[in-house]
C-alpha cells in the first residue's frame, strides 16, 4: 500500500501549494459571485417575478423559481467541483519535454495529475465553495436540498460527474501530443461543455429533440443530473436510470482513456519524448 501513500503526498502536497495563492482565490469567488448573481436577476426576469409574490407561485415548465435560483448556487458550486487542470498539465509537460522523464517516475504520471487535481478542489472547498454559498445565501436565497433522503444519491452522482469530467479533461488534453498549442481549444472545450451539460442552462428548456440527443452524450451526466437529484426534478426510477447510465459513461471513458494514455506512452517511449 505504499504507492497509496506516494499519491497522498502528492494530494496533501497540492493542497498546501493551494493555499498559498490568495489573490488567484479572491479573482474566482468575485467571479463566481458576478456570475451566480447576474443568473439569478435573469433568471427571475425570464420566469416574471413579482416581488410581491412568495416564490412557489412562479413557476415554468414544472420547476419553480425557488428551485431555479437553488440550481444556479449549486451550479456555481459544482463549477468549482468539477474544475479540472489535468489537460493544461499534460500540455506543459509536453511542451517542456518533461512529459517522457515524469513516466519513468515509480508513479503513474496521471495518478498524479489526478491527485494534484483532487488536493487543488479540496482546498477549493474552503477557499472558495464556502464563500460562494454564503454569498448566494444572502443575496439569492438558501439553497436547501428539496430532499435530504436524496443526499447519499446526490453525492455518489456528484462522483460520477467528477469522473466523467476528469476524463474527458485528460482525454482532450492528448490533443498535446499532436498539436503546437491547444490553449484556445481548452478554453471552448470548457465553456461549450458547461453550455451543453446544463450548467448555464438547464436541459429542459431546451427543445426536445436537442435535450434527448445531449442526454445521449456523457455531458449531461457531469451537471445536470446531480442539480436534477438536487432540487428534486426526476422521480426515484429516472433518477436511477440515469445514474445507471452515468455509471456506464464513466466506464467506457475509462476505457477510452486507458487505450489512449498507452498508445501516448508507448509513442513517448520509442521516439524518447
Amino acid at each position: 500500500m505504499k504507492w497509496i501513500n506516494k499519491y497522498l503526498f502528492v494530494y496533501k502536497t497540492q493542497i498546501i501549494r493551494s493555499f498559498t495563492y490568495k489573490y488567484d482565490v479572491y479573482g474566482n469567488i468575485i467571479m463566481q459571485t458576478i456570475i451566480m448573481i447576474t443568473s439569478a436577476f435573469f433568471w427571475r426576469a425570464l420566469y416574471g417575478f413579482d416581488i410581491s409574490k412568495p416564490y412557489g407561485d412562479v413557476m415554468v415548465n414544472g420547476v419553480r423559481l425557488e428551485d431555479m435560483l437553488t440550481y444556479i448556487i449549486m451550479s456555481s458550486v459544482l463549477s468549482v467541483l468539477l474544475s479540472t487542470n489535468v489537460e493544461r498539465r499534460i500540455e506543459s509537460s509536453v511542451r517542456n519535454g518533461s512529459i517522457s522523464t515524469d513516466m519513468m517516475k515509480p508513479l503513474n504520471i496521471f495518478g498524479i495529475y489526478l491527485s494534484e487535481d483532487l488536493g487543488r478542489i479540496t482546498a477549493l472547498i474552503f477557499q472558495n465553495i464556502l464563500p460562494i454559498l454564503i454569498i448566494g445565501s444572502l443575496f439569492i436565497k438558501v439553497p436547501a436540498m428539496s430532499d435530504l433522503t436524496q443526499l447519499p444519491r446526490f453525492c455518489i452522482s456528484m462522483m460520477l460527474s467528477f469522473g466523467i469530467n476528469w476524463l474527458l479533461a485528460a482525454l482532450f488534453g492528448m490533443w498535446a501530443f499532436t498539436a503546437i498549442d491547444v490553449d484556445a481549444l481548452i478554453q471552448v472545450k470548457k465553456h461549450l461543455l458547461r453550455l451543453l451539460s446544463g450548467s448555464i442552462i438547464p436541459l429542459w428548456f431546451f427543445p426536445d429533440w436537442f435535450a434527448n440527443i445531449l442526454k445521449a452524450l456523457p455531458f449531461a451526466y457531469i451537471y445536470q443530473l446531480p442539480l436534477d437529484i438536487y432540487i428534486g426534478k426526476s422521480s426515484d426510477v429516472e433518477v436511477l436510470q440515469m445514474m445507471t447510465i452515468q455509471a456506464i459513461w464513466l466506464v467506457v471513458l475509462g476505457l477510452a482513456f486507458f487505450i489512449v494514455s498507452k498508445r501516448a506512452t508507448r509513442k513517448i517511449m520509442i521516439q524518447g519524448g
